[in-house]
Order: C-alpha cells, then sequence, then structure tokens
C-alpha cells in the first residue's frame, strides 16, 4: 500500500465522535501541518488525548475555538488558558491525568494491557471513582489504558514504508501514540526512500504506521509558518 499521502485527503479519516491521539508538547513536537487540516474538516464531538490542548488560537487550540473537541484528557492545559474557560462554562469535558500516568496508559493501550497499578495520585481528587488496593502494604490505583480511533503523530523524518526517526523532544508522546490506534498518521519533515535509514536510528517500525505525510507548516522562533517561507 502507497503510505506517502497528502494532508488534505488522509485526514478525513478523522470522522465526528472520533478518539484522537494528537502528539507534541505544547506546539512542539506537534503535527501542526495535519492539526491544520483537522480545523478545515467537517468534523465535531472529539475526544482528544494529548499532553495539553495547543496555545490559544494555535494548534489544538483552534479545533476548541471552534468547538470540535467535546472532551479532552491530559496532563498540562495551563498553557491555554481558553480550555479552564471553556470548561468552567461547561462546553469541555476535562479529564486530568498526571503526565507519567498518561504515558503509561497510552503504552498500556499499545501492548494490549488491561490495565495497571500505581502510587501515583493516591489520596487525591485525581483518585475518586478509581479502584484503591494494597500491594505490599502500601495503596495503587488502578489505571485503565488509553487507545484511540486515530493517532496523529510528528516525527523527523520517514521512509515510504513508514519508518519514523525523531527529533529530540518529539519523541515525548508521538512514539508511544503510535502504538495504540486504530489508524496512525504520521507528519514528517522529510520522505526518503526505502532503505536510506539507518535501522539503529528508527524508533517506531513501519508496522505502526499507516499513511504519511509530508509537513508544510513548522515551528520557528518567530512561530508556526509556511515550511515553504523558510529560506
Amino acid at each position: 500500500m502507497q503510505k506517502v499521502k497528502r494532508a488534505e485527503e488522509i485526514i478525513a479519516k478523522v470522522k465526528s465522535g472520533d478518539t484522537i491521539m494528537v502528539g507534541g508538547f505544547g506546539l512542539v513536537g506537534a503535527p501542526l501541518s495535519l492539526i491544520n487540516e483537522l480545523t478545515r474538516h467537517d468534523v465535531n464531538q472529539l475526544t482528544v488525548i494529548s499532553n495539553n490542548l495547543g496555545e490559544p488560537g494555535k494548534g489544538l487550540g483552534i479545533l476548541l475555538r471552534q468547538g470540535k473537541i467535546r472532551k479532552a484528557i491530559g496532563s498540562y492545559f495551563t498553557s491555554n488558558r481558553e480550555v479552564g474557560d471553556q470548561f468552567n462554562q461547561g462546553k469541555l469535558e476535562i479529564q486530568l491525568m498526571p503526565q507519567g500516568t498518561m504515558s503509561e496508559s497510552i503504552r498500556a493501550g499499545g501492548a494490549g494491557i488491561g490495565g495497571y497499578y500505581t502510587k501515583t495520585s493516591v489520596g487525591t481528587k485525581l483518585a475518586e471513582g478509581k479502584e484503591v488496593r494494597e500491594i505490599n502494604g502500601e495503596l495503587y490505583v488502578f489505571e485503565e489504558p488509553l487507545r484511540a480511533n486515530v493517532s496523529l503523530i510528528k516525527a523527523a523524518k520517514a521512509d515510504t514504508l513508514g519508518n519514523l526517526v525523531y527529533y529530540k523532544t518529539a519523541r515525548n508522546f508521538n512514539p508511544l501514540m503510535a502504538t495504540a490506534a486504530d489508524f496512525v498518521i504520521a507528519e514528517v519533515d522529510e520522505i526518503v526512500e526505502a532503505g536510506e535509514l539507518s535501522s539503529e536510528e528508527i524508533v517506531t517500525p513501519h508496522l505502526f504506521v499507516d499513511a504519511i505525510v509530508e509537513s508544510h507548516l513548522i515551528l520557528t522562533k518567530e512561530g508556526v509558518v509556511a515550511k515553504n517561507a523558510i529560506k
């Protein structure tokens, strides 16, 4: 199957009511071109699993303003004050998770693990309504795995088979999210022929990746700009 696609074509895989995972921390390591296409796509009632919802009017923050997000599952929403505003207005449901717990829940979803116990959040509001179990004299909270219908992830480079190489902190959530969705779309800065990537640098094997798109938006010190505008 030819995996290299156009962003405007493949974003149709996201349907109203879907749960989607979106990589990145804020705008760093986020699939900005795919997010931009999603803002143009006619969908709503989305559940978004992401560390946070971008920044005001940037990245996933645009989707938030459009009212396309029903629920957000993440750990660091304070980078976008509009998340709190919409929550207080009853427009947005939030599931707040410790960052390590969110990562482990995504990993569990990708590994086919039915859940796990962690000491994180014991005795806090984050543990309310969850099973608490004593193990070797200490209390643990049961956490369920996280999975999605579609993952939108960002990598530095892909070959035409879909093997992925990441750049520095873009390895935050992206490799985990590549394992935990029914359909995985990878946005990359560069696409090379099969065999050009060293097996030592490949982080996500091609078997996890269903489609590849080349970035047309990138993050610079000046903000989000079109790739072809960089000289």
